[in-house]
C-alpha cells in the first residue's frame, strides 16, 4: 500500500527545502493559535475533562502544565487550537489539518520518549499529506460534509503508527479504526447552530491517537477506505511528489473562512473611501451559499466565529478582527451588533461555481447620504497562491502569544522554532508549550 510505505519510510532528506519551511511556518501560525485558544472558556472545560478523564503521566496539557494521557492530550490540545478559528486550512477539504496533527504528535512523541528535531519536521509533513488527501478523498466518495476531525483521525493515527514504530501490517489495521471511528460529524449543523463541537479536530486526534494504541496491540479494523477504494486512488498517487502542506492557506482574523472574503471587501472599501461606521446604514454582501449559511447574530465565542455579518460589522468597527472582537469584548460592543443587524447575505451563482477553489465575496455599503460603495469581488489573504510572506506569520504568533505568556515567551519560542531543523533536541519547544498564562480566560 502506497500510502503505508510513505508514513512508514519517509526520512527528512526525501523532503525538499521548501516544504520543510513550510512546516515550520504552519508550526509557528499553529501553535501560535492554541496559546490564544487556550484563554477561552472552550479550553478551561476540555482541559479538566482530559485531565479527570484521560488520566495519565505520558504528555502535557499546553499552557496548563498538568498532564494526560497520549489520547487526552491530543483531544484538549487539538480542541484549544479549535477553539479560535485562525489556524491554517486547506480549500479543497474544506476544512483543516494541522490543528490535529500537532497536537498529535507532539502528545505521542512525548509519551514515547522521542527527541528528534528532524522527525518532528518530517512527520509534521507526513501528517498534512495524509490528513489532506484523506479530506479530499472523503468528500469525493461521502454524501455528507463532515467536519475536519474525520480526515484528521487519519492524519493522527498515521503519525502515532509511525512513532511506534508499528509494521505494514500494524499501520494498516490503524488507518481503518482511525477511519472508522473518527468523527464523521455533521459540519453544516455546526455552521447552522454554531457551539463548542466546532470542527471535530480534537476528537479526531484522539481517535487516531487512540487507534494506533489498539493496532500496537493487536486489535484490527482495516481497511481504511478512502485510503484503500480503487476508485480513490488518484488522490494518493502523487505522495511524495505533490506536496499538499505547501498548498494550506493562512487565516489572519479568527473567523471562518468563508467570512473573511466579505470582511476583507468591507476593509478595502475602508481604506479606499475613508469609510466610518457612523456612515453606514446597512451592508449588502454577495457570496457563495456556504457562506450564506454562517447568518447569525451572535451572543456567544462560538457564534462570533461563524457569523459573516458579526465579521463584516467588526471589521468596519474595529479595523480588523482579533481575540477581542470575538470574545466578551467584541460581543458586547453594541455598535459591532448592531451594524451586524443591518447585513444582507445573498447568493452569487458565480461565486457558488467557483467554491471550494476559489471563495470569492463581494460588499457594498449603503451610506446615510444615499451612495453606495461596492467592493470587487474579493478573496481572503493568506490563499496558497499569494502566500503571506513568514514575517507576517511572526507578527501573527507575536499577537496571538504575548498578550498570554509576554514578549520573552514569545520571542524564544520563534527563536527555537524558526532553527528547529538544526536543533539538537525538540524538548525545550515542547516544555515551552506546558508554561501555564499569565492572564484570565477569555469568555
Amino acid at each position: 500500500m502506497l500510502a503505508v510505505d510513505f508514513i512508514l519510510d519517509t526520512r527528512f532528506d526525501d523532503l525538499p527545502s521548501a516544504t520543510i519551511h513550510e512546516a515550520i511556518r504552519c508550526l509557528v501560525d499553529t501553535l501560535g493559535v492554541a496559546v490564544g485558544g487556550s484563554q477561552t472558556q472552550l479550553a478551561s472545560i476540555i482541559h479538566n475533562h482530559a485531565a479527570r478523564q484521560f488520566c495519565g503521566t505520558d504528555a502535557i496539557l499546553w499552557q496548563d502544565g498538568r498532564k494526560a494521557s497520549a489520547a487526552g492530550a491530543a483531544l484538549a490540545n487539538g480542541m484549544t487550537i479549535d477553539a479560535l478559528d485562525a489556524h491554517d486550512g486547506m480549500k479543497l477539504t474544506k476544512g483543516h489539518v494541522g490543528c490535529g496533527v500537532f497536537p498529535s504528535l507532539i502528545a505521542v512523541m512525548q509519551a514515547e520518549g522521542i527527541d528528534d528535531p528532524k522527525e518532528f519536521l518530517t512527520s509534521i509533513v507526513i501528517g498534512y499529506e495524509i490528513g489532506t488527501r484523506a479530506g479530499i478523498a472523503l468528500h469525493a466518495s461521502a454524501c455528507d460534509f463532515h467536519t475536519s476531525g474525520a480526515w484528521i483521525s487519519l492524519a493522527a493515527a498515521a503519525l502515532t503508527a509511525r512513532q511506534l514504530k508499528l509494521t505494514k501490517g500494524q499501520t494498516r489495521e490503524a488507518l481503518g479504526i482511525a477511519e472508522y471511528h473518527g468523527p464523521r460529524s455533521q459540519m453544516m449543523r455546526v455552521i447552522d447552530a454554531p457551539t463548542m463541537l466546532k470542527d471535530g479536530s480534537g476528537w479526531g486526534a484522539m481517535a487516531g491517537v487512540s487507534a494506533a494504541y489498539l493496532a500496537q496491540d493487536g486489535f484490527t479494523g482495516a481497511p481504511a477506505i478512502t485510503m484503500e477504494d480503487p476508485e480513490l486512488a488518484k488522490y494518493w498517487d502523487d505522495l511524495g511528489q505533490n506536496w499538499y502542506i505547501e498548498q494550506q492557506y493562512i487565516k489572519l482574523y479568527p473567523v471562518c473562512r468563508w467570512a473573511q472574503p466579505a470582511a476583507e471587501g468591507a476593509l478595502a472599501l475602508i481604506r479606499e473611501h475613508d469609510v466610518t461606521a457612523d456612515q453606514i446604514t446597512s451592508v449588502k454582501v454577495e457570496t457563495f451559499h456556504e457562506a450564506k449559511r454562517l447568518a447569525s447574530i451572535p451572543t456567544t465565542t462560538e457564534q462570533a466565529q461563524y457569523s459573516l455579518p458579526f465579521s463584516v460589522a467588526a471589521a468596519v468597527v474595529r479595523g480588523t478582527i482579533g481575540v477581542a472582537e470575538v470574545t466578551s469584548d467584541g460581543l458586547n460592543d453594541q455598535q459591532i451588533i448592531g451594524l451586524a443587524k443591518t447585513v444582507e447575505i445573498v447568493e452569487d451563482d458565480a461565486f457558488n461555481d467557483a467554491f471550494p477553489a476559489r471563495r470569492f465575496a463581494r460588499t457594498h455599503f449603503y451610506l446615510n447620504d444615499g451612495r453606495i460603495l461596492s467592493s470587487a469581488a474579493t478573496e481572503a489573504q493568506g490563499d496558497p497562491e499569494n502566500k503571506v510572506s513568514d514575517q507576517v506569520i511572526w507578527d501573527k504568533f507575536r499577537g496571538l502569544t504575548t498578550p498570554v505568556l509576554g514578549t520573552a515567551w514569545s520571542e524564544q519560542f520563534l527563536t527555537l522554532a524558526q532553527g528547529i531543523a538544526d536543533a539538537p533536541s525538540i524538548k525545550p519547544l515542547f516544555e515551552l508549550m506546558a508554561q501555564a498564562a499569565q492572564t484570565k480566560e477569555l469568555k
